[in-house]
């Protein structure tokens, strides 16, 4: 089992920063692709931005692209996505997830996931 909690999330204005960060626990971290994603009200969930097991290659949706950075801090079981020039559209609840193998922009190929943060965008 692997336990994940995320933290970071808040009220920022346009063209503001946030960095989340995904805490994990249990069984060993290093092993698992990474992956962020969101979701919005009345929107289905989608993939944001995911690391593979060794922090060598990261993958990101077209819209975080030039503006999100995930990154993976093995040491301290930790992932992050630092998020810059945010825009009212990127207001969701952002989670965390966990997955044995490949990065995957499937959410429902995941095994473990955080309990959420919520990002909030004013304009």
């Amino acid at each position: 089992q692997v336990q994940l909690v995320e933290s970071g999330g808040g009220l920022v204005q346009a063209g503001g920063s946030l960095i989340l960060a995904c805490a994990a626990s249990g069984r060993s971290f290093s092993g698992y692709a990474m992956g962020w994603f969101r979701q919005a009200p009345g929107k289905e969930r989608e993939f944001v931005a995911g690391i593979n097991w060794s922090g060598t290659s990261t993958y990101y949706t077209d819209s975080a692209k030039g503006r999100f950075t995930i990154s993976r801090d093995t040491a301290k079981n930790t992932v992050y996505l630092e998020m810059n020039s945010l825009k009212p559209e990127d207001t969701a609840v952002y989670s965390c997830a966990a997955r044995g193998g490949l990065v995957s922009t499937n959410w429902s190929t995941h095994q473990y996931w955080g309990q959420g943060t919520q990002v909030t965008v004013s304009s």
